[in-house]
């Protein structure tokens, strides 16, 4: 038998013996009792848009620490979430990466940042790179919920929700000044980066503000791989945010971020594809947003927020192929403003619930330009989306959350609509006219959770979800990965109807979670290739609602102490899709992944070793089998092994790693990069 399928076995038996043992560690009264307060230590928002003991949470959830990012010291805020259990990363690029939230990706999870709809009107079908313009220095925790969101947050969250919180600036009963200075540097000059900060602190405000710098030298694989060029590129990030204690209990929140990465090559393109070159150049966002949260006076009104947000993105693509008689640039802006109302309210002991209305408008200004090589004449062509498209989005919810004894029921329903606007007068020959598409959604979940005792719990939920057809499903027109895409008119509302079992273990020495979960897909918006047709030796696709699909998994994670110093966490994920329609695999599913990850900590010393598998992928749909980015039969399995640590002070902190020590050639499942070679890392934090 094969090492690689022998290593599989063994982690698989691992990770489900380590299950057998929790009715015994539930009779122990003693440590229920110890443990009771350091359960509610744990509290989460995303899943039930409130602060939630995670114990009481009827969803599947993952949280990833501003602690956790500082030991491991990720290089993006995608990569934060590799081995994240039910969450796989995809990387086209080497500044990309998109998040696999129970087998969907790109536009069919929700992306949110401090409450605020991250997701546009120009978000892509299948893997984007927009997570990765979040500066990770930024962020103080990450929250996935699996397999819910659309009741709570609205449109794209058929896989789940993932949420960002940045930094809070902290009150202090004393005027005080600190700063903050990290740098950080990896071999082969992979890496070279900068952060600082700076913050302010007093009883009624507090602001940080900070700054990062960052050169990424083209990614070294492992093995035979070597350097993979062109792949590196530049970043810069500015963020600011401020709070302020006004009149009674209300805070104001300002803050700004901002990040521009410059000449982000895609590598396949030039590797695969015979382009000289193909850069996103920049690739810019901008958030600005204001939040007043206010105590109300009387339980129907326990607190109200509202939240201002002006968020502007900028993709400019430049590109040329050899031997051809132009280069292009392509310019997509999209500006989004949102209004936002939240009211938490206090029915009764047992029972809260949170109401609101949201409001959300992109804007987009889309051109191209064509330069002839020979010529030097520049003509300027109908952009990528049509240019002026607007959407409009729309929404009421309503929240319960009621506690019966020892039962937790979360029950909610949302009402969503959309009025479209698409400017399409001409496309490349094709009269279209104005197009105004105005599709809405009403959705609902239940979930119900009961607690065997303070250590144990389990839960069921039923979630559904839409996606509504967005600029980017109808009005695209180019070059998209290995295809040429036409635009879409008459879609309507992707759905899904997901169902999922849980049990949930947590006490001081060990947690543990195991879920199963079923999801109906329904009207899937899927591209189509149109027959007969090419443009510039690319086979000319179109979007249509024309899949039936399902997906079902088992998620399992286990942490447990055992001793003092050391303690494990393992995690891993299986999913399996089914297009009904045209009875073959989903496209991307990701195969079995996961990690075991062992720590050790004494006084200020930290050492960690990490280890990253994945099975291979041969189930492929004729999609996976046409994308040059897939190698025949399928993606090979990996396994890697990661080793970090460090020493910690309040006055500053040394890092080092070393990832991939075996130096194993991989590459994630649907990637367009191979994964990082043997390398090593180091990095310095001084706190003033």
């Amino acid at each position: 038998v094969p090492y690689k399928k022998v290593m599989k076995y063994q982690l698989a038996i691992l990770i489900i013996s380590c299950f057998i043992p929790h009715a015994d560690f539930a009779q122990d009264t003693t440590s229920m009792v110890k443990d009771s307060a350091s359960n509610l230590q744990e509290v989460l928002i995303t899943a039930t848009r409130k602060k939630s003991a995670a114990l009481s949470i009827p969803y599947s959830f993952n949280s990833i620490s501003r602690k956790e990012m500082d030991e491991h010291q990720f290089r993006t805020t995608p990569e934060s979430l590799v081995g994240t259990t039910g969450v796989f990363i995809q990387k086209t690029n080497h500044g990309g990466g998109s998040p696999f939230v129970r087998g969907l990706t790109g536009n069919q999870n929700l992306l949110l940042v401090d409450g605020i709809r991250f997701n546009n009107a120009t978000f892509r079908f299948g893997p984007n790179q927009y997570l990765n313009t979040i500066d990770a220095y930024t962020i103080a925790a990450i929250e996935v919920a699996r397999g819910t969101g659309s009741v709570q947050y609205g449109s794209d969250a058929l896989g789940g929700v993932i949420q960002v919180f940045t930094k809070d600036p902290a009150f202090s009963t004393i005027k005080k000044f600190s700063a903050t200075a990290i740098g950080k540097a990896v071999t082969g000059h992979m890496e070279y980066t900068g952060r600082a900060d700076v913050q302010y602190q007093s009883e009624k405000l507090s602001v940080l503000a900070g700054y990062t710098n960052r050169n990424f030298g083209h990614l070294i694989g492992g093995d035979t791989t070597g350097k993979q060029s062109p792949s590196g590129y530049k970043e810069h990030a500015f963020d600011v945010k401020l709070k302020w204690k006004v009149a009674g209990n209300a805070i104001i929140t300002f803050a700004h971020q901002y990040l521009q990465q410059k000449d982000v090559p895609l590598f396949h393109r030039v590797a695969l594809e015979n382009f000289a070159y193909y850069f996103f150049a920049p690739q810019q966002r901008q958030m600005s947003y204001a939040k007043l949260d206010i105590a109300g006076k009387n339980k129907l009104i326990k607190k109200v927020t509202f939240t201002a947000s002006l968020q502007k993105s900028l993709e400019r693509r430049s590109y040329y192929k050899n031997g051809a008689n132009h280069s292009f640039i392509e310019e997509d802006k999209v500006t989004t403003g949102g209004l936002t109302v939240d009211v938490a309210s206090v029915i009764s002991k047992n029972w809260t619930a949170n109401t609101g209305i949201e409001y959300y408008r992109d804007k987009v200004n889309s051109s191209k330009n064509q330069t002839g090589i020979a010529s030097n004449e520049i003509a300027t062509m109908r952009g990528f989306y049509p240019n002026e498209a607007s959407s409009d989005n729309f929404s009421l919810y309503s929240l319960h959350h009621v506690k019966i004894n020892r039962f937790v029921v979360e029950a909610g329903l949302r009402y969503n609509s959309f009025s479209i606007k698409i400017p399409d007068t001409v496309t490349t020959g094709i009269k279209l006219g104005n197009v105004v598409v105005t599709p809405a959604s009403i959705v609902s979940n239940i979930a119900l959770l009961y607690r065997i005792n303070q250590h144990q719990s389990v839960y069921s939920s039923f979630s559904t979800g839409y996606r509504t057809p967005n600029i980017d499903d109808m009005g695209s027109l180019g070059l998209v990965d290995f295809r040429y895409e036409i635009p879409a008119y008459n879609l309507k509302p992707e759905k899904s109807y997901n169902t999922e079992i849980g049990y949930r273990f947590s006490n001081q020495k060990i947690k543990t979670t195991v879920a199963f979960f079923y999801m109906q897909l329904s009207d899937l918006i899927t591209r189509v290739q149109v027959p007969g047709q090419q443009v510039g030796g690319y086979n000319v696709y179109t979007k249509e609602n024309s899949q039936q699909s399902y997906l079902k998994g088992l998620e399992a994670s286990f942490d447990c102490r055992f001793f003092k110093s050391f303690d494990i966490k393992t995690g891993a994920s299986y999913a399996y899709g089914q297009n009904l329609t045209r009875n073959e695999p989903m496209r991307r599913i990701p195969p079995f992944n996961g990690r075991i990850l062992l720590n050790y900590r004494k006084l200020k010393w930290i050492a960690a070793m990490e280890y990253l598998f994945a099975g291979k992928q041969n189930r492929l749909a004729q999609g996976d089998k046409d994308d040059n980015r897939i190698p025949t039969g399928g993606t090979p399995g990996w396994n890697i092994i990661n080793i970090f640590g460090g020493y910690v002070t309040s006055q500053y902190s040394v890092r080092i790693g070393t990832q991939n020590i075996f130096n194993q050639d991989y590459r994630t499942h649907g990637s367009g990069i191979n994964g990082v070679g043997r390398s090593g890392w180091i990095s310095i934090q001084v706190n003033l």
